[in-house]
């Protein structure tokens, strides 16, 4: 498939153009940040083109949240009584999404804790389906340009400090960065889960 090196996997990117834009816009349907800071890091290295990267992502994360909308209106949560916690999650997100849904859509797809409950959520709140769509269209936008955009910067700081004989710097600094996107958003979620 590919030798192991980032130049390799970046080629291989590169070939499967289609494939790959397919699979971001499924897998952004889980709000995957690491993948979307990713495709942007893939766009800056040339092997995906950065306005078809965002499309993906933003296509993928705007969908993902219509269909766990959708679960919301039509089931509520009763088909989560099997799993108490995630049930009383879902409920506690409701409430905060019948006074706060603006805020909430804008923001709940960074912090990991609440990233796949909110759609449910939603849809189990009062907010109707036309003042969702625009909200998730915006914030998925959102979303979906400062994750691919960020990858993108960090793709083109790395290339501007490394030569090729630093290619496992290169990757080095990619899990670094990788590590770092994800610890900061777990202190984001212990902040969350405070308030």
């Amino acid at each position: 498939m590919f030798d192991g090196d980032l130049a390799s996997f970046l080629d291989f990117i590169r070939r499967h153009g289609d494939a790959v834009y397919a699979f971001l816009t499924v897998y952004s349907m889980a709000n995957s940040l690491l993948l979307a800071l990713f495709a942007g890091y893939a766009a800056q290295a040339g092997a995906l083109g950065f306005e078809q990267a965002l499309a993906a992502c933003w296509v993928g994360t705007f969908a993902g949240d219509i269909v766990r909308f959708w679960v919301g209106r039509r089931f509520g949560t009763r088909w989560l009584r099997g799993i108490p916690r995630l049930q009383r999650a879902v409920e506690s997100a409701a409430r905060v999404a019948d006074r706060h849904h603006a805020w909430m859509i804008l923001i709940h797809r960074y912090p990991r804790i609440i990233r796949n409950v909110a759609g449910f959520a939603y849809g189990a709140s009062t907010l109707s389906w036309p003042r969702f769509l625009l909200l998730n269209f915006v914030a998925a936008g959102l979303w979906a340009g400062i994750a691919v955009s960020t990858g993108y910067g960090f793709g083109f700081v790395s290339e501007k400090t490394m030569t090729d004989a630093l290619s496992v710097f290169g990757i080095a600094m990619l899990v670094a960065f990788l590590a770092l996107g994800w610890f900061l958003t777990r202190r984001l979620e212990r902040v969350m889960e405070r308030n």
